[in-house]
């Protein structure tokens, strides 16, 4: 006789804090309401964003990666309402910082001495977390995950396993820049986008929707779901954090019961599935 094990179903999950900045659309209010059709975009758009967390020296110097980051980080947490120090957190980017690395590369190739110190140390795929976490007094654990065009789905998948094993919050933060000069033969990325949620255990006050989610095996592969909204249409490209743009558009309608979606993980068949559930008392 055979006997099939199943895998047991992962734990229902909790998101609080969404937050949201691109210069069209700059703050998840702005956001929310254009993904439910009752906003516009920004006109003209924002700058970059100025993320309290810096001292005023250390925000203008900030790379934009760093100050989107913040930002969004920053925004999430004040939403969840817990303590910054206490959260691990797990940042993503598919590129890191775009412009740097083209300065990087520019000035080894053409006089290497005169590199600067702090670009060099801006330049880590890592250097967004490190300033939240020094910014914030934050001595829990924190990751910085890569994963190109899947990033967010990466990002989202360790942030819900670490939830869910250490039965704790976790603070989710995506971002990525446009490319610039020679990198933009081999990477579209066209403008700014970040995005950050907090992932908890258990439903608390701040709750805005529960998570139900497994890995899946999708025949032939799987593909983004497309965006809805005029207005996440018109973000569809700007860069790899797009793939987040159907689960954020999902939380600004999260009373209507959306669909599920499915995120690709990789270039095969394997894909993270999400169902988003509103809180119902």
């Amino acid at each position: 006789m055979t006997v099939t094990h199943q895998a047991p179903k992962p734990p229902t999950l909790y998101i609080e804090g969404p937050a949201f900045w691109t210069p069209t659309l700059p703050g998840w209010d702005a956001a929310r309401a254009a993904f439910r059709g009752e906003g516009a975009l920004a006109d003209p758009p924002a700058k970059r964003p100025s993320p309290q967390v810096l001292a005023p020296a250390e925000r203008r110097r900030a790379p934009d990666t760093v100050a989107l980051a913040l930002e969004v980080a920053a925004a999430s947490m004040a939403a969840s309402g817990r303590n910054a120090a206490d959260v691990p957190c797990v940042f993503v980017s598919a590129h890191g910082d775009l412009s740097i690395n083209d300065y990087m590369c520019s000035t080894l190739a053409t006089d290497p001495t005169v590199l600067s110190p702090t670009r060099f140390h801006n330049s880590v795929h890592n250097a967004a977390v490190g300033y939240w976490t020094i910014g914030t007094g934050c001595m829990a654990a924190s990751n910085s995950v890569s994963a190109y065009e899947n990033s967010f789905a990466a990002g989202l998948l360790e942030a819900a396993v670490q939830c869910a094993a250490d039965q704790s919050p976790v603070l989710l933060v995506g971002y990525d820049t446009p490319t610039v000069g020679a990198l933009t033969s081999v990477t579209d990325s066209q403008g700014l986008l970040a995005v950050a949620l907090v992932i908890a255990p258990e439903r608390t006050a701040r709750t805005v929707a529960a998570l139900d989610w497994s890995l899946q095996e999708s025949g032939g592969g799987t593909v983004p779901a497309s965006p809805a909204s005029d207005a996440a249409k018109t973000l569809v490209n700007i860069n790899p954090m797009a793939r987040a743009l159907g689960l954020f558009e999902s939380l600004a309608r999260v009373e209507a019961d959306p669909p599920p979606l499915e995120l690709p993980l990789s270039s095969s068949t394997l894909s993270l599935r999400l169902q988003l559930r509103p809180i119902r008392d």
